[in-house]
């Protein structure tokens, strides 16, 4: 008797949610969130049935609202769910998603976001249906990509174990994508699975490793667009590089790093908001370092030089991408340190009796941060420095910058 008064509340909090006033709409949709939470499983058994029923709701501002309270209730209540129950969600949430190949984001986002969450718990069902919609020699619609990406930072250690799959399903057709919108979903797509990859490398067969670097190469000219391409898709591949070079054999990367290198640091100068690039770079360089690059060292000047433009110039923004480029660049300058303290000494202390001042505080900044970071590197190449004696760390902490 209590199911039932469950489910014909929810269904009738259902038939109000496609209401025309947009304030009779968000009303419904908390009251249908609320009821979520102390009925997780009999509110979504009354949208998936709701939504089954009205197969067009998808068109109306309201059947976001119907989603988004199935997120709400997966979201903490997901656990609750049983495999039967779970495995309808998943088919419902991902043929809604794909049910047309126009971007109608609000409603796949919503349908993605069923599928993240319900992902929390049952990884193996979601993944199983997101490979079923990825068809060889044919590109998978948007929103499966995006929702590959939301899933392998919702649940990395799940996701790690289907990469090899999504990754040989992806790569062949990366050639084929042509609209802009298409190639940043498979960039974000190809991105945050590769970083899932790195944390849990050992649930992957060793065997699977060459194949998939094989791949990430021969496709990586394909990743990198020309330069007439919009800014938008240039940062998402910058932002997809990052995480890829970690995956290439030492000998590979050591190919790439004179393209890859050169080309981050020309768009410093084409894009006044610089974050996903200095942090793309970063992991570049970390993935250089790792395996003993000789190339970086023919680098070394310009990515110090480009650094330290970016570090010189003034912060007059509060936007958190501003201050988070900051930290990028520095660690940059970290990574630098560790494998040519020499050099970077011998580029920063010259800059440190130049008349500008902001190139001095720029310097000093760099300076303090890369002895807190990375002191026993730098210790051996200050003591032995004839230029000037060693500073101490204290009093360089101490400077305000």
């Amino acid at each position: 008797k209590t199911e039932s008064a469950g489910h014909e509340l929810a269904f009738t909090l259902l038939d109000a949610i496609t209401d025309k006033d947009p304030l009779v709409q968000e009303q419904v949709c908390s009251a249908l969130c609320s009821l979520g939470e102390v009925r997780p499983v009999e509110t979504l058994c009354a949208c998936e049935e709701y939504l089954r029923q009205h197969d067009k709701v998808f068109m109306l501002l309201g059947g976001v609202g119907v989603v988004r309270a199935m997120v709400e209730g997966l979201s903490s209540r997901a656990s609750e769910l049983d495999k039967d129950t779970a495995s309808t969600i998943i088919l419902l949430a991902s043929s809604e998603m794909t049910k047309t190949k126009d971007l109608v984001w609000d409603w796949q986002q919503a349908a993605s976001g069923v599928l993240v969450a319900v992902g929390r718990q049952f990884i193996s069902k979601v993944m199983e249906e997101l490979l079923r919609r990825l068809h060889p020699g044919t590109l998978p619609h948007c929103a499966v990509l995006h929702t590959l990406a939301s899933l392998s930072v919702a649940n990395a250690f799940g996701v790690v174990p289907f990469l090899p799959s999504v990754l040989s399903s992806l790569l062949p057709v990366l050639g084929m994508a042509k609209q802009d919108t298409v190639r940043v979903a498979f960039c974000s797509g190809k991105r945050r699975p590769q970083k899932a990859r790195t944390i849990q490398p050992a649930n992957i067969q060793k065997g699977d490793q060459p194949t998939i670097c094989k791949e990430v190469l021969s496709h990586i000219n394909s990743v990198s667009f020309p330069p007439a391409v919009p800014s938008q898709l240039r940062l998402a591949v910058v932002e997809a590089l990052g995480p890829m070079s970690h995956l290439l054999p030492s000998e590979r990367l050591e190919e790439q790093l004179p393209k890859l290198l050169p080309g981050i640091l020309a768009l410093y100068k084409k894009h006044a908001e610089t974050f996903y690039l200095s942090k793309s770079l970063g992991q570049i360089l970390e993935a250089a370092v790792s395996v003993g690059s000789r190339t970086l060292e023919t680098q070394l000047d310009a990515l110090l030089a480009a650094l330290h433009s970016q570090i010189c110039v003034p912060v007059e923004s509060s936007s958190p991408l501003v201050m988070s480029n900051q930290k990028e660049v520095l660690r940059c300058f970290t990574v630098l340190a560790c494998s040519s303290p020499d050099r970077l000494l011998a580029f920063l202390l010259p800059r440190l009796d130049t008349s500008n001042e902001r190139t001095r505080v720029g310097t000093l900044q760099v300076v303090r941060h890369v002895i807190n970071s990375a002191g026993e590197c730098l210790h051996a190449s200050l003591a032995d420095c004839p230029a000037r004696a060693p500073p101490q760390p204290a009093d360089l902490t101490a400077m305000p910058c």
